[in-house]
């Protein structure tokens, strides 16, 4: 076994990552260690299973070994700082402002809803989609997340649900970034979390959420797994898509559709078209008939989000009247759609928000 002060002793040592890690890889390092095979899978059981991510806690293991691990492995859950956490009134919705180890911030948000526990997780440590409604794209992208990053998000909240018997039953990758532009570490994660002895999280029950990243999603498709595609579409007008969602010059929307749709086929999954509803700006009945048009006898549904007001942006949340107007226009004509609940409103639950009133005090 390698001695804790030949480790110490090494002047190139940096500690490696072990959360995230896959199971026969973490093997391997181990027995560079001299540790035995099996000291792994217990090791995995206490990082998945019961939420431990400090080896002093990993009481099945020998203090020397407890020792050794601690020095030459970092556990990324343990070295992240939260910053703020915010509990919605209601006491169904918590965000998070997570300070990772570099110092870049990101927020991921815990709901609580009838069938179980769902947690949105970010992808970027800010996003350079530059949509012209959303926060997360404030201060641009800083960098891609890694798979540790991505599901350590999960697992922050796991550690918290675990004392109650509870786990969280599903993911959306619908935080800040654009999952489509780090899709090695996204999917890397999700299949991840989908092992059985790690959280166990049916395909089913991810969601990757894409502004149009056309070979993001022809991606996803060669990969072959049922897990559901999110497309954020919000205008089916080409001039103000582009006024939106710079990414519609590269990527048009009816291009992205078509993706869409080739997906729905081959996943068997339906697509979920998010809408941002901005007053007077996509609204209108002309717009819901022409969102009819282009996913008229498509697999999909759409979700209807009355946009959460950025002071910075200057688009606010149409009237009551006015949304159920939309909704009814489009359940008429046979589209398939439903007004997003709101969940944490009154805690800056949108993307981005939080990080940026972070930036801003900064």
């Amino acid at each position: 076994m390698k001695t804790i002060n030949a480790v110490l002793n090494d002047s190139n040592f940096m500690k490696t990552e072990i959360f995230g890690m896959p199971l026969p890889q973490l093997q391997t390092v181990l027995a560079e260690l001299g540790l035995k095979k099996f000291r792994a899978r217990q090791i995995f059981d206490w990082l998945y299973q019961k939420c431990v991510f400090d080896f002093a806690q990993m009481s099945n293991l020998g203090k020397a070994e407890r020792s050794l691990l601690q020095e030459t492995f970092s556990v990324l859950p343990a070295e992240i700082h939260i910053v703020r956490k915010l509990d919605s009134a209601d006491g169904l919705t918590s965000k998070v402002l997570l300070e990772l180890p570099d110092g870049n911030a990101i927020e991921t948000v815990l709901m609580h809803h009838d069938y179980g526990y769902s947690v949105c997780v970010s992808s970027q440590a800010g996003c350079d989609m530059h949509c012209a409604f959303c926060a997360s794209g404030l201060h641009g992208a800083v960098r891609n997340l890694t798979v540790a990053e991505i599901a350590a998000q999960v697992y922050l909240f796991n550690a918290q649900l675990y004392p109650l018997d509870e786990r969280v039953s599903r993911v959306v990758v619908m935080g800040s970034g654009e999952p489509m532009l780090n899709f090695d570490a996204v999917f890397g994660a999700l299949q991840f979390l989908h092992q059985p002895d790690v959280a166990n999280i049916g395909y089913r029950n991810m969601t990757v959420s894409t502004c149009g990243i056309l070979p993001g999603i022809e991606k996803m498709k060669a990969l072959g797994l049922p897990i559901n595609l999110a497309v954020s579409l919000h205008a089916v007008r080409d001039e103000l898509r582009t006024e939106l969602m710079p990414v519609n010059k590269g990527f048009p929307f009816p291009d992205v559709i078509a993706a869409a749709e080739d997906y729905a086929r081959s996943s068997g999954r339906q697509v979920t078209y998010e809408y941002i509803l901005l007053a007077d700006k996509n609204d209108s009945d002309r717009d819901a008939e022409l969102l009819v048009e282009y996913l008229r006898y498509k697999q999909a549904s759409v979700n209807l989000i009355p946009v959460n007001p950025v002071p910075e942006k200057g688009f606010f949340r149409p009237g009551t009247k006015r949304i159920e107007r939309f909704l009814s226009i489009l359940q008429q004509r046979r589209i398939h759609a439903t007004v997003r609940r709101e969940m944490g409103a009154d805690i800056n639950a949108a993307c981005g928000q939080l990080r940026a009133a972070f930036a801003k005090e900064k």
